[in-house]
């Protein structure tokens, strides 16, 4: 009888507490009208949340990553990322169109996947910035979409933990529940 009470208490305190304290929501950048030059540069991957373990399996196998992001031609972004996959290093870039008038990038070669830019305020760091990958439903039945992640980066290698602790919170309480941080342990690619 205490058990079941305390666990009626505990249900009525969560659901009080979301609506004293509701979920933090992130803050789009709208890459066709934002200053393009303040993101060029490297940025060091942090962590990635979802809602399936699918969008972000492939993380799991990596150490660490490193990005940089050159501006090089009219509305065309380069996005050059290091990996350490255990002792190996792996090189790819990917391109990214700017349109102005749509207020995600366009990867080349995935024009149906949306790519978004978010301040870093959701993790509670200025010098952060998420981006998230969409892709749409498989087919029109499906009420989810195929891919949906959102993916922190840092200007240092060595945020303060509670930066990616407070990102995988907020991202929680939108039940994105599933996360992985990359554990930084071997040296940096070059």
């Amino acid at each position: 009888m205490l058990c079941e009470a305390w666990s009626y208490f505990l249900y009525l305190y969560s659901l009080l507490y979301q609506a004293i304290v509701p979920c933090a929501f992130v803050e789009q950048l709208p890459v066709n009208i934002v200053e393009h030059q303040q993101y060029l540069g490297k940025w060091y991957f942090k962590a990635a949340v979802s809602r399936k373990e699918a969008d972000i399996q492939n993380f799991r196998a990596l150490d660490n990553i490193w990005f940089t992001m050159e501006k090089t031609a009219n509305d065309t972004l380069l996005l050059t990322g290091n990996m350490r996959i255990g002792d190996h290093c792996t090189k790819k870039t990917w391109i990214y169109h700017i349109h102005p008038e749509r207020e995600d990038l366009e990867l080349e070669g995935r024009t149906h996947r949306r790519n978004l830019l978010w301040t870093g305020k959701w993790a509670n760091c200025p010098e952060c910035i998420i981006f998230q990958e969409v892709e749409p439903p498989l087919s029109q039945t499906d009420t989810e979409d195929s891919l949906n992640r959102f993916m922190l980066y840092a200007r240092q290698t060595d945020v303060d933990p509670a930066v990616v602790t407070t990102f995988l919170k907020n991202a929680a309480c939108h039940s994105m529940l599933a996360s992985v941080r990359l554990p930084q342990e071997k040296e940096f690619c070059t």
